[in-house]
C-alpha cells in the first residue's frame, strides 16, 4: 500500500503507482536518481483503474480525496501499534547511507506522532573503525564480533555515546521529536557481564540485567530514548554490547509489542543465495527448522537468536527488515506486506 509513502510527510518519492481498482501497492524500491524521477503529467486525470494509466505516476500526482482513502487505509495499522511500545535497533547501510538515515528518522518521528511508543537502539561499527584507523589502531574481528581491548573500549564509548548517539538525538529533534540519549551505563540501564569469550574478546559483554525505570517515564509521555549500546558491570568496566542483543534484551524487559533489526539483507531467505526467496512470516519452530537445514547461518544466526529470546520473554513478533530500503520502518508496521521477516511465537 502507499499509505506508508504518503503518510511519511514530504519525503522524496522513488516509488510508482499502479493498481486497480483504487487500492495501491507500494512497489519494490526502483532507485532512481532524481533525473530518472517521471515528470508531473499536467493532463493526468483519474482512470476508474489505475491499471489504465498510460505510464507510472509519482505519488505526489496523486488527487486528494485518492490521497485521503490511503490514509484511511493505514487506520487499521494505526490502531493496531497505538500506545504500543517498539524497539527499533538502527545500524548497516541504513546508518552510513545519509538518505537512508533521514529516511529511517522521519519514519520515527511519524510513528511517534501517531501513537507509538518508540525505542530506539544503535550502534555505530563504520564509525568506530573510521576514528580507529585515524588513531593508527587497526580494527580486529572474530567471527563477525569486534575484539576489544582496553584502548579500542575508549574509542567504542566516545564514539557511540559521545558521537553517533547525540548526533541521531539532534536529528530526531529537527524532525520535530524529543529525542534523549543515553547509554546502556545511564541509571543502570543495562547492566553487562563478560562475554563467555571474554579471553578471545576482550571488553565484549553481554547483558545480565536490565531496568527501564530510567526511561519508562519518557516512553510514556512520547519521548524517545535513544540508547548506545555500551553498557557496564557492577564494578563499573564498561563492555562494547552487540546492539541486535540489546534491542532484543530491552524489548523483552519493556513487554514491547515489537522488535525490529534494521539489516543490510531482505530478510530470512529460504534460499541464501537467492533475494527473490523471501520468507515474509515464520514462526519459532519454523527458524529452528531452517537453522537446522542449515538455510539459516553466518551472520544471520545472531539476529535471529536475538529475536527467538525476546519473543520467549514475551515480545509479540520480531521482524529482520531491509534497511537499505527507503521507509522500511512504515512499510513493516504500517502495511500489510511488511519490508522484511517477521517472526511469531
Amino acid at each position: 500500500m502507499l499509505a506508508a509513502e504518503i503518510l511519511s510527510f514530504s519525503y522524496p518519492i522513488n516509488k510508482t503507482l499502479k493498481s486497480p481498482k483504487f487500492r495501491p501497492n507500494l512497489l519494490p524500491p526502483l532507485a532512481l536518481s532524481p533525473s530518472e524521477y517521471i515528470p508531473h503529467r499536467s493532463n493526468f486525470r483519474l482512470h476508474a483503474s489505475l491499471s489504465e494509466l498510460p505510464s507510472p505516476v509519482l505519488v505526489d500526482s496523486v488527487p486528494p480525496h485518492l490521497r485521503v482513502e490511503i490514509y484511511a487505509e493505514a487506520l487499521p495499522f494505526i490502531q493496531k501499534f497505538r500506545g504500543k511500545t517498539i524497539v527499533v535497533k538502527y545500524g548497516g547501510a541504513a546508518m552510513k547511507s545519509e538518505a537512508l538515515q533521514a529516511s529511517v528518522i522521519k519514519d520515527l518521528v511519524l510513528l511517534s506522532y501517531i501513537g507509538l511508543r518508540i525505542v530506539f537502539v544503535h550502534g555505530g561499527g563504520p564509525e568506530i573503525n573510521q576514528w580507529l584507523g585515524r588513531l593508527g589502531i587497526q580494527p580486529n574481528f572474530l567471527n563477525g564480533l569486534r575484539v576489544t581491548d582496553a584502548a579500542t573500549m575508549e574509542i567504542v564509548t566516545m564514539v557511540l555515546v559521545g558521537k553517533v548517539n547525540k548526533q541521531l538525538v539532534s536529528l530526531i529533534n529537527k524532525a520535530g521529536a524529543t529525542a534523549i540519549g543515553f547509554s546502556g551505563i545511564d541509571g543502570r540501564l543495562l547492566t553487562a557481564r563478560p562475554s563467555s569469550k571474554s579471553s578471545e574478546l576482550g571488553f565484549v559483554g553481554d547483558v545480565a540485567c536490565v531496568d527501564t525505570s530510567v526511561i519508562r517515564p519518557l516512553i510514556e509521555n512520547n519521548h524517545i530514548p535513544v540508547i548506545a549500546s555500551v553498557a557496564a558491570d557492577e564494578s563499573g568496566q564498561s563492555y562494547n554490547i552487540n546492539a541486535d542483543t540489546a534491542a532484543g534484551e530491552l524489548a523483552a524487559a519493556l513487554g514491547a509489542e515489537k522488535l525490529i533489526l534494521l539489516t543490510d539483507v531482505a530478510g530470512i531467505l529460504e534460499d541464501r543465495n537467492d533475494p527473490m526467496t523471501l520468507v515474509k512470516e515464520i514462526d519459532i519452530k519454523g527458524i529452528k527448522k531452517m537453522i537446522d537445514e542449515g538455510k539459516i547461518a553466518g551472520g544471520m544466526i545472531p539476529k535471529v537468536n536475538c529475536c527467538l529470546r525476546s519473543i520467549a520473554q514475551g515480545v509479540h513478533t520480531a521482524s529482520i527488515i531491509d534497511g537499505r530500503q527507503p521507509h522500511s520502518l512504515l512499510l513493516e508496521i504500517l502495511t500489510d506486506k511488511g519490508a522484511g521477516t517477521m517472526i511469531t511465537g
